[in-house]
């Protein structure tokens, strides 16, 4: 069934040296995860215990109109809660039970931490324990750390799916799950992939309500689609379950690695994958070709900022034509990020965590075509006629699987169009 995928380099970037620096960061908070987390899980409410600023992140973040009722919000620490006159925890409880009362759609509530909580040490794991004891079985009270003092921000989503994973239901069925937050859309395009290709029943974390049949044990086996989620990894293994490590599903390529490797542990024939695949491969890739032609014989550098950056590396050189001149990464997990750096053509630095002047230095020395980083980079970057794109639009952005491939390359292409007909208009 990889008959038809392109031959692995002959040396890949699995075994490279990695650059590892530790010094200032240019990071997102964490606390962004749940614009797109309180979209896909249905029943749930974020309740961010933080500050004013936490507040007008989420609210700048979504775009939220202030009549709309989104599912998140923030219990704001007022001066006297962090100089420790009020008793936290009694305030925390009055107003979960307003919230609880006012939104009574409301099965999961999430308390999520953040930098001013973590400070005062506000133990928000025993906070959810004591709000469970309360209001179950209507409602499920977890928590999680959306801080950002240590973490980039698509932790937020790996910690959120971590503190999930433990009250999951035990079973003994043999079962797939497919872990990460995709759009509907694109989870339903996956969900057809596999129903197509007869592997059943599968599971998704998240769910997009509580009331699922989502369930974990020794017989379950799990795919990530998300190269971030390195803490539910753990948690999975933990209660049993069994990774299917593949590259990530982004571009032709590595969505049939991906959909083979969950075949091959299903027994799917060979005639019975191409059969699936074969049509949605062709539009993949014409797609990608379509939207790629920008791209050939560029060169990018990747700023380490979602996680995102090793397999995107990998599709932008193997399918998009492009060199790679530095790969960074916030951390390398190798049963993660290992199959998506076998495939990755040896030369460009692999580097690890981030000392941003350092790194910036490199970088204006490279003198890429095309420079993915952070939004706090990217300004001070284009100022100095480099072309930029903002690492957080690939993760707002549908570009999952075979059908969001020819978008994928379009992102990345974009900037190069753009800086061309501004360059053809100032002649």
């Amino acid at each position: 069934m990889t008959d038809l995928m392109p031959p692995p380099p002959a040396l890949g970037c699995r075994s490279s040296p990695v650059l590892k620096q530790r010094g200032q960061r240019e990071v997102f908070c964490g606390l962004t995860g749940i614009i797109w987390l309180h979209r896909k899980i249905q029943d749930a409410f974020f309740l961010v215990v933080g500050s004013r600023t936490c507040a007008h992140l989420l609210q700048s973040a979504a775009g939220v109109m202030i009549f709309a009722e989104p599912r998140f919000g923030t219990a704001i620490l007022e001066e006297s809660d962090l100089a420790g006159l009020n008793d936290a925890h009694a305030e925390l409880d009055r107003t979960v039970q307003q919230l609880l009362a006012r939104r009574p759609d409301i099965r999961q509530l999430f308390l999520v931490g953040s930098c001013p909580s973590e400070v005062i040490k506000l133990d928000l794991s025993r906070a959810a324990e004591r709000l469970t004891q309360e209001f179950a079985p209507k409602v499920r009270v977890l928590e999680y750390s959306g801080s950002g003092i240590e973490t980039t921000f698509t932790q937020g989503e790996d910690a959120c799916l971590a503190s999930m994973v433990p009250v999951l239901p035990t079973t003994d069925a043999r079962e797939l799950m497919v872990v990460g937050a995709l759009p509907d859309v694109v989870e339903d395009q996956m969900l057809s992939l596999l129903a197509d290709l007869g592997i059943g029943p599968v599971r998704v974390l998240p769910a997009r309500n509580i009331d699922s049949e989502t369930a974990v044990g020794p017989n379950t086996v799990f795919a990530l689609t998300q190269p971030f989620l390195g803490e539910t990894h753990a948690a999975l293994e933990r209660r049993g379950a069994r990774h299917l490590a593949a590259p990530f599903p982004f571009g032709e390529e590595g969505t049939t690695a991906w959909l083979a490797a969950i075949a091959k542990e299903f027994g799917v024939s060979d005639e019975r994958f191409n059969k699936v695949t074969e049509a949605p491969r062709r539009r993949a890739r014409q797609a990608i070709a379509q939207a790629s032609e920008p791209l050939h014989s560029k060169s990018v550098f990747f700023f380490p900022d979602s996680q995102l950056e090793i397999p995107l590396a990998r599709f932008l050189t193997r399918e998009c034509g492009m060199s790679a001149v530095e790969v960074g990464s916030p951390y390398i997990h190798d049963a993660l990020h290992g199959p998506d750096l076998d495939l990755l053509p040896a030369g460009p630095q692999i580097s690890e965590g981030q000392d941003v002047d350092l790194q910036l230095d490199r970088c204006r020395e490279a003198r890429p075509d095309l420079t993915v980083c952070g939004l706090g980079l990217a300004n001070p970057l284009e100022a100095e006629g480099l072309s930029t794109k903002w690492a957080i639009e690939l993760v707002f952005t549908p570009v999952h699987f075979y059908e969001q491939a020819g978008d994928l390359a379009s992102l990345f292409a974009r900037p190069l169009r753009r800086k061309n007909i501004l360059g053809m208009a100032a002649e």
